[in-house]
């Protein structure tokens, strides 16, 4: 059964607020991963309609969610969703073949391997931080890990994790990040560069 009801509260950097149901007192949890529209954000004053689940803390929370006057669609990937990925995979067969050809030191892979991991992980804890509203990671240490090479491992996480790819100024932030750590990569490759790792290279 759906119900129809106003967004009272919203908390767009933390991606949930609360709706007040027609006809019913208590209000109910709602995030943003509820929604079926994608292309814009919720707003506090909203009305949408949708299905309220009854948790096990006895708590109400808003699921399908549906801006007023929206139909009903299933969702539809992109065909350029996997792209990002794509980069990634190359980016990294690159890493390693300028390791073995003795471009960069492999050191360096198993740099960009280590903090994949760890930047994935930190997404997972995030995300279930999310869903169980516990203490989250701050979206700066995610974009450092990122920084520091971690990128092709949060990409992954945002990929199946469907975590953190709503947001567009998160994502904004985040792409520079990539940016700004491939322009360092890069330079390494120039004079200035070489110079600075070629006895790490010939070690």
């Amino acid at each position: 059964m759906r119900h129809q009801g106003k967004i009272t509260s919203w908390k767009d950097g933390k991606g949930f607020g609360f709706v007040a149901t027609n006809g019913k007192s208590e209000k109910a949890f709602i995030h943003i991963k509820a929604f079926a529209d994608h292309s814009r954000r919720p707003a506090e004053g909203d009305l949408i309609s949708y299905e309220l689940i009854l948790e096990q803390n006895g708590r109400f929370r808003a699921d399908k969610v549906r801006f007023a006057g929206s139909a009903a669609s299933a969702p539809t990937p992109a065909k350029s969703a996997w792209l990002p990925l794509i980069f990634a995979a190359v980016f990294c067969c690159l890493l390693l073949l300028a390791g073995f050809l003795g471009k960069l030191p492999l050191a360096f892979a198993g740099l960009y391997l280590v903090a994949s991991v760890v930047a994935f992980v930190a997404y997972a804890i995030d995300k279930s931080a999310a869903q169980s509203r516990q203490w989250r990671i701050k979206e700066s240490n995610l974009h450092i890990l990122a920084l520091l090479g971690g990128w092709p491992g949060a990409l992954l996480a945002q990929k199946l994790l469907r975590h953190k790819t709503r947001k567009e100024q998160f994502q904004t932030v985040f792409w520079l990040t990539v940016l700004l750590n491939c322009c360092a990569l890069g330079w390494l490759f120039t004079d200035s560069g070489s110079a600075l790792i070629r006895p790490l290279v010939h070690a």
